[in-house]
């Protein structure tokens, strides 16, 4: 499944959407996790070197006290150009190194970016679904697709993301005064438990703890 998921960059912008959506009919978006999740993990890419690098942080957390296990970095050399709506391939390779690197596959993955709130249903979120077969949320910090009403301004409130005549995702103010987050499933995950599941991951900051913590090392913000 990997490697036809993640094919070597030739270029062909074209035959990438066209995987994208056939790979957008694996992805089930129904929950089929493990309830209640052990172990959850928080996913992140960040680049160094001008580009040239690709920098995926892994970390494991518990997932009652939402204490950090475990975390790793791995970095690659960047495969592709940035292209929009082909985020997913250029990034997917850093974070399956950064999978192996944690040595435990989590109950379920929280990546920053989209699950199925994407133009062809396949953003990163849902594309490392598919290919781990892992259950997946994606949580996003922009809109990339769809129209929706702006949420009330307390933490909680939501609004659909409509797009084609269906909802793709919740716009959640996951916490007052602040931007709104875009949550939607990624794989084996039911879009009500994307959006529950987040709101039980929030500690108090804008971001959920799982991609909080992986943000940080991506961010480099871990060493300040």
């Amino acid at each position: 499944m990997e490697r036809a998921a993640l094919p070597a960059w030739d270029g062909d912008v074209a035959a990438a959407r066209a995987l994208q959506e056939t790979l957008a009919r694996e992805v089930r978006i129904e929950d089929d996790y493990p309830n209640p999740p052990r172990r959850i993990a928080g996913f992140d890419v960040g680049f160094e070197d001008e580009g040239a690098t690709t920098r995926a942080a892994a970390v494991l957390l518990d997932a009652d006290s939402l204490q950090p296990l475990r975390q790793e970095v791995a970095r690659i050399p960047t495969r592709m150009p940035y292209i929009p709506g082909l985020l997913s391939f250029r990034e997917l390779p850093a974070l399956l190194a950064a999978l192996d690197a944690l040595g435990e596959a989590p109950d379920l993955v929280f990546v920053d970016g989209h699950g199925i709130a994407h133009p062809r249903g396949l953003g990163i979120a849902a594309h490392f679904g598919v290919v781990t077969g892992l259950p997946s949320i994606g949580v996003a910090k922009i809109v990339l697709v769809g129209r929706h009403d702006e949420p009330g301004p307390q933490r909680g409130d939501r609004a659909p993301l409509l797009y084609r005549g269906r909802t793709i995702a919740q716009v959640l103010r996951s916490k007052p005064r602040c931007r709104p987050l875009i949550v939607s499933p990624g794989h084996r995950v039911s879009m009500d438990s994307a959006l529950a599941l987040t709101l039980r991951c929030l500690r108090g900051y804008r971001l959920p703890e799982p991609t909080r913590l992986a943000d940080r090392l991506t961010s480099r913000r871990d060493r300040r």
